[in-house]
C-alpha cells in the first residue's frame, strides 16, 4: 500500500497507563512501539493523542459510590463504561510511554480533560457532537485518510476510526500496532461496525514491502 502527501498517522494514548504497570494495562500494549517506530518515517504527518482526565472525572469508578471499575452507568450522554483512574492530567500515568519517540509529531491532541464526559476517540467526545479540532486540522491540511494506531484498538482506535469514516475519510487500522482490551466481547463488537462503516484492517506489513 502506498502512502501519499494526503495520509496522517493519528498514534493513539500510548502512554504509561496504557502501558504493563500502569493503572489501566493492555496486555502487551507497549509492544505497538517498535510497530509504530517501523512505520511512522513512511509519514509526513503524524498526530499524537493524549488521554487527560482531571481527577475524579465522570468515567472514572470513584466518581460514582458503590461502583466498580469496568461496570456501566448512563451519563447525560448514554450508557458509560467505569474506569479504574487513570491518564490523570501531570501524573506519570499520562505521559507518553519513555520508549516512545516522534519528534516528528505536528500534532499532541489531548482529549477526555472535560470533567462531566469522556472522549475515546481524536475526533469527538463521547456526545458524538463536541469536536475536538482534528477533524478541521486535517481538512486545513488536506489530509484525506488517517492510518490509526496505538491503545486500545477497541477502545480509542476503533473509536477513532468510525469517526474518521462519519466524516468522510478513509480509515486503516495497522492491526499489529494495535492491543484491545476485548471487555466483554467489545474486539467482536466493533470490528462488526469497523464491517457496516468501511474500516480498513493491515498488517504494518503492507506498508513496509
Amino acid at each position: 500500500m502506498q502512502i501519499t502527501k494526503q495520509d496522517a498517522l493519528l498514534v493513539i494514548d500510548v502512554q504509561n497507563d496504557f502501558c504493563p504497570g500502569g493503572a489501566l494495562a493492555v496486555a502487551d500494549g507497549d509492544a505497538v512501539i517498535d510497530v509504530i517506530h517501523r512505520v511512522a518515517s513512511k509519514f509526513e504527518h503524524i498526530v499524537l493523542t493524549q488521554d487527560w482526565h482531571p481527577a475524579g472525572h465522570a468515567s472514572f469508578a470513584c466518581a460514582h459510590p458503590g461502583k466498580q471499575p469496568f461496570e456501566q452507568v448512563e451519563l447525560s450522554y448514554g450508557m458509560q463504561t467505569l474506569w479504574p483512574d487513570h491518564c490523570i492530567q501531570g501524573s506519570k500515568g499520562a505521559e507518553f510511554h519513555p520508549a516512545l519517540h516522534l519528534p516528528e509529531a505536528e500534532i499532541i491532541l489531548r482529549k477526555g480533560f472535560s470533567p462531566h464526559i469522556d472522549s475515546y476517540s481524536a475526533f469527538f467526545e463521547n456526545d458524538l457532537v463536541t469536536s475536538t479540532g482534528l477533524a478541521d486540522y486535517l481538512r486545513d491540511q488536506n489530509l484525506t485518510r488517517v492510518f490509526l494506531a496505538g491503545l486500545a484498538y477497541d477502545y480509542c482506535v476503533g473509536f477513532s476510526a468510525l469517526d474518521a469514516r462519519r466524516l468522510g475519510l478513509q480509515a486503516v487500522i495497522l492491526r499489529d500496532a494495535c492491543r484491545a482490551i476485548d471487555l466483554d466481547g467489545s474486539v467482536a463488537k466493533i470490528e462488526a461496525q469497523f464491517a457496516q462503516a468501511g474500516v480498513a484492517l493491515i498488517e504494518s506489513a503492507a506498508l513496509l514491502g
